[in-house]
């Protein structure tokens, strides 16, 4: 039994470090709205148009009664997803390979847990993608101030 349960801890830890390798996060020295604030306008100043803006912490929180965690501790304190695409960068990634279909659209995402403000992105595999990931670097690191 004492094995089965290490057996479970340690999947447990490793399936949670594999899945914070699946993001790229940059710290944010602001509040959660100055970064969403940032966010948006580094998008906007390149030319991208944001196609939806996904309010997880607020749907965590207002749901959280109906999906049986209603005394649950709020996951973040605010959460914000920014979806958008870029035509040109994506027929370029979609040319070398149709199934960088499933990167689009492409986000970025401003959370807040314990006073903390993070910028991110999804971990995109090596190869053409990587442009994709260059400019969402580039947009996080504008929106920072740098």
């Amino acid at each position: 039994m004492k094995k089965a349960l290490a057996f479970c801890a340690a999947m447990m830890a490793t399936a949670t470090a594999a899945s914070a390798q699946h993001a790229i996060t940059f710290p944010f020295d602001g509040s959660f709205e100055d970064a969403t604030f940032a966010v948006e306008n580094a998008i906007i100043n390149r030319g991208l148009v944001i196609d939806y803006t996904s309010h997880v912490g607020e749907m965590l929180n207002r749901t959280a009664e109906d999906v049986g965690a209603g005394d649950a501790e709020p996951i973040f304190d605010n959460a914000d997803i920014y979806l958008f695409c870029s035509a040109a960068m994506s027929r370029r990634v979609m040319e070398a390979d149709p199934m960088n279909i499933v990167h689009c659209p492409y986000s970025i995402f401003v959370m807040e847990m314990d006073g903390q403000v993070l910028l991110g992105h999804r971990d995109y595999p090596d190869g053409p993608m990587q442009e994709v990931e260059a400019v969402l670097d580039a947009i996080i690191l504008e929106a920072r101030g740098q």
